[in-house]
């Protein structure tokens, strides 16, 4: 996901929060462990500390143990750099990342690559070779930025991609009031970047602050603005009746998750890249919203979440 600024010493990995343990729900072999045996293996799963990243531990434990792993569970650890420095250092053995957030967060490149297919490559090739870390394949979601608007309101204004916003907020700018988080609202690929990319700029009274999970409900009800910041792959978009609208210009930078671990671990059991890559190719925005919303808005445990889909999908037994 978009890159969280966190001050962590990679020198030092604390494990803060979250939900640590040792043993966790147990798997009947399903799909994923057809000719994939993990017996004997013990492996240690870990994760941000936001929903995805919850529900994205739990199915990879559970994945793992549906092939005869003993998985450790690390899940919740606060923030990017926590959670990667977790990994290289040993503390964890695997977790999924943004292709994003480590182009830019880890490998400190600056221009990120508009080809999903490309970015991933790139980021895969660098972060093996400089840091032994070894990306497994990546999903199709891209839990990137964007800005979203109620989607009764995108048909009325007519609106179908963000140059359509821009033009809107250059002709009548309460008609295009935004709301953004802190963070987004001084980020290079967030709102001053976004202006800039497409040639606009929103006076002040048009724009509010809001804490970002509240922005979701503000748009839903139009008030105090019509449009703002979300995650594409959060689950109140669909469940507050919110479009992202296009970025036809492709500013934001792309997200698509991926399983990375350890090289050494990897070489180990290769075994965990055929368990983990079907699941990835499951993994698209609708399918991450949807279990997102299970979540944050039915209140669902993640571990609960991530079973019955896997379940679902015949990839663990039941």
């Amino acid at each position: 996901m978009r890159m969280l600024p966190v001050a962590a010493s990679l020198a030092t990995v604390t494990l803060t929060a979250g939900c640590f343990s040792s043993s966790g729900t147990d798997a009947k072999a399903g799909s994923l462990a057809k000719g994939n045996s993990l017996e004997g293996v013990t492996l240690t799963v870990g994760s941000k500390e936001f929903t995805e990243q919850l529900v994205l531990c739990q199915v990879t434990a559970l994945a793992l143990r549906s092939a005869g792993a003993t998985v450790n569970e690390k899940c919740g650890l606060q923030g990017s750099n926590t959670t990667r420095a977790a990994l290289t250092s040993g503390s964890i053995d695997m977790y999924w990342e943004y292709t994003g957030t480590a182009w830019i967060n880890y490998l400190k490149q600056t221009e990120p690559i508009g080809d999903p297919a490309g970015q991933y490559k790139a980021v895969a090739e660098q972060d093996l070779a400089k840091n032994k870390v070894r990306w497994l394949a990546a999903a199709p979601a891209n839990n990137t930025y964007a800005i979203a608007v109620k989607t009764t309101t995108m048909q009325r204004l007519g609106i179908t991609n963000l140059s359509g916003y821009a033009k809107l907020a250059k002709d009548d700018p309460s008609k295009a009031s935004t709301c953004v988080a802190s963070e987004f609202a001084g980020r290079s690929d967030g709102w001053p970047g976004l202006q800039k990319a497409y040639g606009f700029t929103l006076p002040k009274s048009a724009v509010a602050t809001l804490a970002e999970g509240a922005i979701y409900d503000a748009v839903g009800k139009g008030k105090p603005c019509g449009f703002g910041e979300v995650a594409t792959t959060d689950g109140r978009i669909k469940a507050l009746g919110l479009t992202p609208v296009p970025d036809d210009k492709r500013f934001f930078p792309v997200y698509n998750p991926a399983l990375t671990v350890r090289e050494q671990v990897y070489k180990d059991d290769p075994a965990i890249e055929k368990i983990a890559n079907p699941i990835a190719a499951a993994l698209t925005d609708s399918v991450l919203q949807e279990l997102n919303g299970e979540v944050d808005i039915e209140g669902k445990q993640p571990a609960e979440v991530a079973e019955t889909w896997l379940k679902s999908r015949g990839f663990i037994g039941e």
